[in-house]
């Protein structure tokens, strides 16, 4: 039987580890910390996401560091296909805004890091979430659900290097590069994948402040964005993107071309002060340009397609699936019961919807499908055949019975 009490042995007993790595200053000092205090061989991973950043420099300094098993991986399609779509089916954001950037990618890769834990035979995992945030929670409940009894080093729970200054120092004392511009305090921290980026902390730490118009990675400010307005169809298959203006593309392709168009007219922007699982309120700047256009037109799309119920239930249900994402629980029985009855819902959305994309706004122009349950003869303002409208007074009086019923009753 396999024993799960403890997540961390001596550090004696850690033979390899499997490092989330970036190449970053932080997983940098954290695989030289991993080496000099656990005695143990570091293996790193360096997932591409669609972050946008050249990722062989990371293998460079991690074979400088003296690593001999390396892993870069380019996993956005499995990233958009397997993450990004079966959330946006749901409709997900987190407290009404938050479009789950972040939380949606850690999954992927914690599984990633596990599988190649098991590929090389190392006993344990590391990752460089502090001990503050959300990462560290998502991280090591991906960890434990694919792998029980894994091993996991957080260093940001159990050193010393409590400050940037003192990292930097720890770097250059073991001649470990630091870029220049992460030299002194970092304005702000950032975190970017293909569906979005988000800036936390340092010039973003008061909230009564506006956020730099720099912050700002993949959108033109509003103000700045084109005077004339861009359409785009995008076309749907079972509750999922197919197509762009008539070109059928692969899920990573056709976020990155909704990103492009999105980040060209300003969509996307978002300042959001956000409750964090482990307690506390913070202050996040999130740029989302694909990803709200996409939420726009599958709304569009379900609006034509998908029974009242169906859609009223499946908004009732949305909050709890966009919590379970954002506190870590992708694995979790309850989230994979929950993609069932969507995925069950989305059988019959298909179809298309035009969208005009102006100064920072979406707005849908029109949506179509063969499996639409709009019937305009039910709806028209002229004469027709199909309804009588002397029926909506038998239905009206049932549905008050218990209010006329009640209102008598408060009068006696």
């Amino acid at each position: 039987m396999t024993n799960i009490s403890s997540n961390i042995s001596p550090k004696a007993k850690i033979k390899k580890v499997v490092l989330a790595y970036s190449g970053g200053l932080d997983t940098s000092v954290i695989l030289k910390w991993l080496q000099e205090n656990y005695g143990c061989e570091v293996v790193t991973f360096t997932a591409d996401l669609g972050q946008g950043e050249e990722l062989e420099p990371a293998r460079k300094k991690a074979e400088m560091l003296g690593v001999k098993e390396i892993f870069i991986e380019d996993l956005r399609e499995e990233f958009v296909r397997d993450y990004v779509f079966p959330m946006f089916r749901a409709n997900a954001l987190y407290e009404g805004v938050y479009l789950l950037g972040t939380s949606i990618a850690r999954p992927l890769i914690a599984k990633r890091q596990i599988e190649i834990a098991k590929m090389v035979g190392a006993d344990a995992v590391a990752h460089g979430a502090t001990g503050k945030g959300n990462d560290q929670v998502r991280f090591e409940l991906a960890y434990y659900a694919n792998k029980p009894d894994i091993k996991i080093i957080a260093p940001w729970r159990e050193w010393d290097l409590t400050s940037r200054s003192k990292l930097i120092e720890y770097a250059e004392k073991n001649q470990i590069p630091v870029a220049k511009d992460k030299r002194g305090e970092s304005p702000y921290s950032v975190d970017a994948n293909l569906l979005h980026t988000s800036s936390e902390g340092k010039v973003l730490e008061d909230p009564a402040q506006p956020a730099p118009e720099y912050v700002y990675q993949r959108t033109v400010s509003p103000e700045g964005a084109p005077d004339k307005a861009t359409f785009v169809e995008i076309e749907f298959k079972k509750g999922d993107p197919i197509a762009i203006d008539g070109v059928k593309m692969s899920p990573a392709t056709i976020l990155t071309k909704l990103n492009e168009l999105g980040g060209a007219n300003g969509i996307g922007r978002l300042d959001l002060v956000e409750n964090r699982f482990v307690g506390m309120k913070s202050r996040g700047v999130y740029e989302t340009p694909g990803g709200t256009i996409l939420i726009t037109a599958h709304r569009a799309i379900e609006s034509i397609t998908l029974d009242r119920e169906a859609a009223h239930l499946k908004d009732e249900l949305m909050p709890k699936y966009a919590n379970l994402i954002y506190t870590g629980f992708w694995f979790s029985p309850e989230r994979e019961m929950l993609q069932a009855l969507i995925d069950k819902s989305q059988e019959n959305v298909e179809g298309s919807v035009t969208l005009k994309l102006y100064k920072g706004n979406v707005y849908v122009m029109g949506r179509k499908s063969v499996k639409s349950l709009y019937s305009e003869a039910h709806v028209t303002f002229e004469e027709d055949s199909v309804y009588d409208q002397k029926d909506a007074a038998g239905f009206i009086k049932l549905n008050a019975l218990r209010l006329r019923i009640g209102a008598r009753l408060e009068k006696k």
